[in-house]
């Protein structure tokens, strides 16, 4: 591959910004970034000095994971979760029209989705007791035995032992995110769950030898520049391969329905920021941001991002799956001409597929 990271690093050098300078050193030499350090290339604002931080990543994550972009396909199969936590819309005590896919309706689509060429088949939910580890490792094995597609996990917390038997099973990929690192604001956002033992069971996740993944949210009330430095050294020191993270975004009903969204900038800042503390990172350009600003889900995947979450849930639960207020469709032929047209790479099969979606389209016209 091209070392573009190093013409960067000599474009930060004739401009002077010697701090800038200092940290991309660092990052080409593969050593640890400090906190002091993170937190200055958060606090980055619009400038020149932020466009070559943006450049920097971009040219990172081209240089250690080149130009493809990886689609994944998120099923959402239920609505239904045990837990209060502050910021979702999906919350137990939340009123909303409530929803489960039968098991097979959850396989059949899951099928359809192989078609496509998605490189990961997401299954996602609130945390819902009904769908016993009986259930789940029919879905996870027959979807894994029929489709040959990689199974991903992020239905929150499970006991080991059951992580454990749908590894075996056919999961091969877990996003448990951990959402702030900073234990009050934790646990004013999560009543009722351990900070302790969200932490270890991320870390068990990983050391089964599953593809871990973890993520925080921006913007969550308290949160201060220092603690999203701290989740980024969180996240290197447990192992994460995958990022999920995103701006918070209020949703109705909740208790936090009245605060203000996260700062896109500033999700875009700490991509650049992950991108060249872990430059080897799955990192998905949220949905979260694209409601915010659908420009800067796709800006995003110029400052670091290689991955895209799709959404397949059917149309009649998908309005239903609201963790929080106007979440955007982000749809999969209408993302993967997109992804093409900006330069990016995609798998053949996709292109394939995008090719008789549009031709489709024109005979119909």
């Amino acid at each position: 591959m091209d070392r573009k990271r190093f013409k960067v690093m000599e474009e930060i050098k004739e401009k002077g910004f010697e701090k800038l300078l200092e940290i991309a050193k660092k990052a080409i030499e593969e050593s640890d970034l400090s906190k002091e350090e993170l937190r200055y290339l958060l606090s980055l604002e619009e400038g020149e000095e932020r466009r070559l931080l943006f450049k920097l990543a971009n040219a990172f994550r081209h240089d250690y994971m080149g130009d493809m972009v990886f689609i994944k396909g998120v099923i959402e199969f239920s609505n239904y979760c045990k837990k209060n936590c502050a910021y979702c819309g999906i919350r137990a005590s939340n009123k909303v029209n409530r929803y489960r896919m039968l098991p097979n309706e959850i396989i059949s689509m899951a099928k359809n989705m192989a078609k496509l060429g998605v490189d990961t088949i997401i299954l996602q939910s609130g945390e819902d007791p009904y769908y016993d580890l009986e259930t789940l490792v029919y879905i996870v094995s027959t979807i894994r035995s029929t489709t040959f597609v990689p199974v991903s996990l992020s239905i929150g917390e499970l006991p080991k032992s059951a992580y454990l038997k749908l590894k075996h099973a056919g999961a091969s990929k877990v996003l448990l995110k951990h959402e702030t690192i900073n234990k009050k604001v934790f646990e004013a956002v999560h009543p009722d769950d351990d900070y302790d033992a969200r932490v270890d069971l991320l870390d068990y996740i990983i050391s089964i030898g599953y593809i871990g993944g973890s993520g925080n949210i921006i913007g969550l009330p308290g949160q201060t520049i220092e603690d999203i430095a701290d989740d980024i050294l969180f996240m290197k020191r447990v192992g994460v391969k995958m990022i999920g993270l995103g701006p918070f975004v209020p949703a109705e009903g909740t208790p936090l329905q009245s605060f203000p969204h996260g700062d896109p900038e500033l999700t875009l800042n700490t991509y650049a920021a992950i991108r060249l503390t872990m430059p080897r990172v799955f990192m998905p350009a949220t949905t979260a941001l694209g409601t915010i600003d659908e420009a800067k889900q796709f800006e995003a995947f110029n400052v670091g991002c290689n991955v895209v979450m799709c959404n397949f849930t059917p149309e009649k639960y998908r309005k239903d799956y609201m963790i929080y207020t106007g979440k955007a469709k982000v749809e999969f032929f209408q993302t993967a001409r997109r992804l093409k047209e900006m330069g990016f790479k995609l798998s053949i099969k996709i292109l394939r597929e995008l090719e008789k979606h549009e031709k489709g389209v024109m005979n119909r016209c």
